[in-house]
């Protein structure tokens, strides 16, 4: 295996255990809602506890590059804060609001609608070319999600529901660009924290943390058939549900397209409704089941996409060009073929200024 089909394999691995740890919030956040906690406040909880870990870790692990290296983060600041506003914590808030006014299954399909925002901007706004595999991958596994959340059991839309809905893909389209425009550039730690402390700022005036019940934090909060502390829970969406999840999805996202790794994310979607059924034992139905299954197929075809991408020298795979090379949407120019730094990167600088290397390009 080259370095381009390694550094494409850990993308995908890392992508997927983002979608994993995403997917693990749903009971959790469930229980704390249902012990009396409102669903902004839960997610200023998530996001509050995200940053509050994140600071410190950063702060040890990238302190001296963070203290030497802010000039050099400067011109990202704009797409940070932006990262933050929309893709921490617009993209939870309105799903949340989505959630709180439509059926569950579809406001998880508006929000999951966020690749096919991608495939356009890349397309009409940034003018690359969209890859074929990847824009397969993306219809198949819309379809899959359609029979995951049974979209058909809620056909009547709330208009403000819907409307929260589409923010939220709008909001998790803005995750996937931001994070492939920061490639190269600004380290996924540093991406993490900065989007954490931003969003956490920006929803407490509308979570209103000063009227949270915080006695649901240490009381027993019904839970799986058993108990468990609020705070255990609070802690699990804070830390497994966000900044893992944020934390290897950035990471993962960095090695990837943007169209692909949007087509990735869809397993998500699988990995909420498996979590459901093993620890709260919720019922998967027969289409629920054969849309896992189309799901992980629609991600699979994306996948490979990236593969075909680096298996041309000009990077333009399939992707419609008529064989002129032009690099597909959200690869990397030769000018940022720089190693996509690590969740765990431990260099000395927050901007990656690495040499380029073809066995360590982003594919």
């Amino acid at each position: 295996m080259d370095g381009a089909a390694r550094t494409r394999a850990a993308g995908l691995g890392l992508v997927l255990l983002s979608s994993v740890c995403f997917g693990a919030s749903g009971p959790f956040g469930k229980a704390l809602i249902e012990a009396g906690l409102g669903p902004l406040q839960a997610v200023w909880l998530r996001i509050a506890v995200a940053a509050l870990v994140l600071v410190p870790l950063a702060a040890a692990v990238r302190g001296r590059a963070l203290r030497s290296g802010l000039a050099g983060l400067r011109p990202h600041a704009r797409p940070l804060i932006v990262y933050g506003l929309t893709g921490v914590a617009g993209c939870q808030a309105c799903y949340f609001v989505a959630a709180s006014r439509l059926p569950v299954g579809v406001a998880i399909l508006l929000e999951f609608s966020g690749p096919v925002i991608v495939l356009g901007w890349l397309r009409l706004v940034r003018r690359v070319p969209v890859h074929r595999t990847a824009a397969a991958g993306v219809a198949t596994a819309m379809a899959g999600l359609a029979l995951v959340v049974q979209v058909w059991t809620g056909l009547s839309l709330d208009p403000v529901g819907l409307a929260a809905g589409l923010g939220a893909a709008a909001c998790q389209a803005s995750y996937f660009l931001i994070v492939d425009r920061l490639t190269g550039r600004v380290d996924p730690l540093v991406i993490t924290t900065a989007g954490s402390v931003v969003g956490a700022a920006a929803l407490t005036a509308f979570a209103a943390p000063w009227a949270l019940p915080w006695g649901v934090l240490p009381a027993q909060v019904p839970f799986a058939g058993h108990t468990a502390p609020g705070w255990a829970l609070v802690a699990w969406i804070g830390i497994v549900s966000t900044v893992i999840a944020y934390l290897t999805g950035v990471a993962g996202l960095q090695r990837l397209p943007a169209q692909v790794g949007g087509a990735i994310c869809y397993t998500e979607a699988v990995a909420a409704a498996l979590i459901a059924w093993a620890v709260l034992g919720e019922r998967l139905t027969p289409p629920q089941m054969a849309g896992g299954a189309i799901v992980l197929t629609g991600a699979y075809i994306a996948q490979r996409a990236a593969g075909r991408a680096a298996a041309r020298p000009g990077g333009g795979g399939d992707s419609g060009d008529g064989g002129r090379g032009a690099p597909p949407g959200g690869q990397v120019s030769s000018a940022r073929k720089r190693r996509a730094p690590s969740a765990t990167d431990t260099t000395s600088s927050t901007t990656v200024t690495s040499t380029p290397s073809a066995s360590a390009a982003v594919a």
